[in-house]
């Protein structure tokens, strides 16, 4: 009796785009003490030294904070925590955080923004208020980042203008002039590249050359997806994700940021000087699902530490 010839499943071997391994090269992304309780081993999903974001989410202990920001630099990755002005009663409470900060997990780099918060706790509530504190350069910090709206935000500019996000972006950029800490415009996430360029073209026009590190929302359930931009304000690029979501056989798919990422990349590439330095990736579906999207898309450049 012959003997059957089962031919071999062939592997698929995924190629990976120059333009995004380039792209997101040195990316960014960011935790909660919740969340990054999840992940057994950051070493095994992420680059070697990655900046990790922690996100401080009112109501947070700042014990919890300094907690997951000492377990990530103990992994060997750079930590950058959020100061929300919002929550933040005084300086005494704010020179505390950072004391902590400094004392147990050796931070130098920090996100400064309003935070979510309607009303404010205690004496500040923009982050420009925190930079004026002096407190972060007393203190020797390397690196300060900031918010940037790449889309109209309606909880700061009501009249759909960009008046008040432009007046804020002026005043940090003269900030940046002045200071010797290296300066970011950390951004809320977009789902189309076009805004993102024309958005980074202005602040070029007015004489903003902060360094942009674009908000990127990781893979996630496309209902998931849509809840987080419409909490977060995301302004006329959530057509993409209304548009998709009539289709109902991609309801339960997850929406991933490959096309806004090889549009950005491409642009990038094709303008050298394009003021976009990094992406910062919001694991909205989770940073394991996030990490290997990245480790899938971004060849070398997302290789893990412990690959």
């Amino acid at each position: 009796m012959a003997l059957l010839n089962f031919k071999k499943k062939t592997e698929t071997v995924k190629t990976v785009s120059p333009e995004v391994e380039s792209f997101l090269q040195g990316y960014s992304i960011e935790v909660m003490p919740r969340t990054a309780a999840k992940v057994e081993d950051f070493r095994a999903l992420l680059p070697e030294g990655t900046r990790v974001y922690i996100a401080h989410i009112e109501g947070t202990p700042i014990e919890d904070m300094v907690a997951t920001a000492k377990r990530l630099n103990a992994d060997g990755y750079p930590v950058m925590p959020h100061f929300p002005a919002r929550i933040i009663k005084d300086q005494a409470t704010l020179e505390n955080w950072i004391a902590m900060y400094q004392g147990e997990a050796d931070v130098k780099q920090a996100l400064l923004l309003a935070g979510g918060v309607e009303k404010p706790h205690g004496d500040y509530h923009c982050s420009m208020q925190l930079l004026e504190t002096g407190a972060f350069d007393k203190a020797g910090f390397t690196h300060l980042h900031v918010a940037g709206h790449p889309e109209p935000n309606l909880d700061i500019d009501p009249d759909g203008s960009r008046t008040n996000t432009f007046a804020a972006l002026d005043w940090k950029q003269a900030f940046n002039e002045r200071t010797d800490a290296d300066m970011a415009l950390a951004t809320q996430f977009c789902f189309e590249a076009q805004p993102v360029i024309e958005w980074c073209n202005m602040l070029t026009e007015r004489g903003i050359n902060i360094p942009v590190h674009i908000g990127i929302a990781g893979p996630a359930k496309l209902q998931t997806m849509i809840k987080f931009a419409i909490a977060c304000g995301v302004g006329p690029s959530l057509k993409v994700l209304q548009k998709r979501a009539k289709d109902v056989s991609k309801l339960l798919l997850p929406h991933e940021p490959t096309d806004v990422i090889a549009d950005l990349a491409a642009h990038k590439a094709a303008n050298p000087d394009f003021n976009i330095d990094k992406v910062h990736f919001f694991p909205l579906g989770g940073i394991k699902t996030n990490a290997n999207w990245a480790i899938e898309n971004g060849g070398a450049s997302a290789a893990p530490a412990n690959a």
